[in-house]
């Protein structure tokens, strides 16, 4: 039964559609390619190290500021631990740049379509949200982004659903050029060939974030990093929750960063995996942009492809869909295992006929 919205809410909440996930089933018979998720397990070693933390501690609040976790990123990416905040997964750390940086008619600008989740986190601040649509090739349109003299502007890189990646020396020049905070999310960046880190170093007005969902294998842990410079990462830290990582996902963060090797050789299978996906969909008449993440968008121009996911997940594999115009042609697919994405094909061919 539908019922009006209380009237204590906000009204930029009531007109608020939310951010959807995307789908979560509860029959383990599904074949998910639709998350993102890493279709390899994660280190034995965070596995061992999440069962020795599962003691009496668990009583107690974990470290704040992730001292840990951080001296221990710092030491793998070449930082001092007050250039990083720790946060619940990425989107936590989204969440709190735009609740320090935006408000009112502040301006918040990306390329589009990219993460919705950042038209959600933007409305509910109140700030505004200026889109500049890609192009065709999902180049980064600079010079239209840096028009909108944003106070924040977002570029997913690499982006998605599109998967493709900006150069850094292009993300070096919009650092140059904005006087705001540019924030660049590269959640699926270990499946790159280079990352902004560097650009840290070297402008104050730069933010990087990283998250542990993807490579390492550890979306239900839900950690995440930002790497600025300390004034910037002092003031954000004033805006996080007190204690926002759980003693378990600071251990497994810790551990996972411990054993690198292991991700690396689990990210070369996917990279491996998404070529002979690339190639087969092409095959298939799909145009792919050549994607640098753990995902490829399929197209089909001017087809809409609602009906292929239906049947696909009727066929037991799940692929992202979006019911927008600018993406309701096209399917985001995760890269699976081998024999995932060999049943994904088999299926896909006969529902396009």
């Amino acid at each position: 039964m539908k019922t009006s919205s209380p009237a204590f809410v906000r009204p930029a909440i009531k007109d608020l559609a939310g951010y959807v996930p995307g789908e979560q089933p509860r029959d383990r018979r599904y074949i998910k390619l639709n998350t993102n998720e890493n279709p390899y397990p994660p280190s034995p070693r965070v596995i061992e190290a999440v069962r020795l933390a599962a003691t009496d501690d668990l009583r107690l609040y974990p470290d704040p500021v992730a001292t840990a976790l951080r001296r221990k990123a710092g030491s793998v990416y070449g930082f001092d631990p007050d250039w990083i905040l720790a946060g619940n997964g990425s989107d936590d750390l989204l969440s709190i740049l735009v609740r320090a940086c935006a408000e009112d008619d502040d301006r918040v600008v990306y390329p589009v379509p990219t993460y919705s989740l950042y038209d959600t986190l933007v409305a509910i601040q109140g700030a505004q949200a200026r889109h500049v649509p890609f192009p065709a090739d999902f180049r980064l349109p600079v010079d239209d982004l840096l028009a909108h003299d944003g106070r924040v502007t977002f570029v997913c890189n690499p982006n998605s659903p599109s998967g493709t990646l900006t150069p850094v020396a292009v993300i070096e020049e919009m650092a140059r050029r904005t006087s705001g905070l540019l924030v660049v999310d590269e959640a699926y960046v270990d499946f790159a060939s280079e990352s902004a880190l560097p650009l840290v170093h070297r402008f104050g007005n730069v933010v990087v974030l990283r998250t542990f969902s993807k490579s390492f294998s550890l979306a239900g842990m839900r950690i995440g990093l930002a790497f600025a410079q300390p004034p910037v990462i002092r003031e954000l830290a004033k805006v996080k929750d007190s204690y926002n990582l759980t003693r378990l996902s600071l251990v497994a963060a810790e551990a996972a960063l411990d054993d690198y090797a292991w991700m690396e050789t689990n990210v070369e299978r996917i990279r491996a995996t998404r070529a002979h996906l690339t190639a087969r969909l092409r095959e298939l008449g799909f145009e792919v942009p050549p994607s640098e993440a753990n995902f490829v968008l399929a197209r089909r121009r001017g087809h809409d492809m609602g009906a292929v996911q239906q049947g696909l997940k009727a066929r037991g594999v799940l692929v992202r869909y979006f019911a927008t115009p600018e993406l309701r042609d096209a399917l985001r697919i995760s890269v699976g295992t081998d024999a995932e994405i060999e049943t994904l094909l088999e299926n896909v061919g006969p529902l396009l006929k």
